[in-house]
C-alpha cells in the first residue's frame, strides 16, 4: 500500500480477552483467557483490527480488546517498561506483526 502521508507505524499494548474454541491451543480446563499483545498500526484502531484477525486466523474467539496506548503515551502515563517489553514491541515494529507476549487462561466462574 501506498500511503501519501508519513504517517509512522507505531506499536500499541493491548490485552485481547479470548473465549474457547476448536484447536485454540489453550488448556483444556480453562473458559478462555486474556492475552497481552504488542500490535504494529499508524493508529490504535488499525493495531486492533490487526490483533483480531491475527486470533481468528490462530483459531481463537477474540470477544473484546482493550487498548494501553503507544508507547510514548505509556512512558508519557509512567507505566515501567523493561528492556525486555521493549525488544518484543520492536520485534512487533520490525515484522509489522502481532507478538503475543503473555497468555493467561481463566479458569472457574
Amino acid at each position: 500500500m501506498n500511503h501519501s502521508n508519513k504517517t509512522e507505524q507505531q506499536i500499541f499494548t493491548l490485552i485481547a480477552e479470548v473465549g474457547r474454541s476448536k484447536d485454540d491451543g489453550l488448556p483444556a480446563e480453562c473458559s478462555g483467557a486474556a492475552l497481552m499483545c504488542y500490535s504494529c498500526g499508524i493508529d490504535e484502531a488499525e493495531a486492533v483490527r490487526e490483533t483480531i484477525n491475527i486470533l481468528k486466523l490462530s483459531k481463537m474467539a477474540p470477544l473484546s480488546v482493550t487498548g494501553y496506548g503507544s508507547v510514548k503515551e505509556r512512558t508519557d502515563q509512567g507505566h515501567d517498561i523493561d528492556d525486555k517489553e521493549y525488544d518484543l514491541m520492536e520485534k512487533a515494529k520490525k515484522e509489522n506483526s502481532v507478538v503475543i507476549c503473555k497468555i493467561t487462561p481463566f479458569f472457574g466462574d
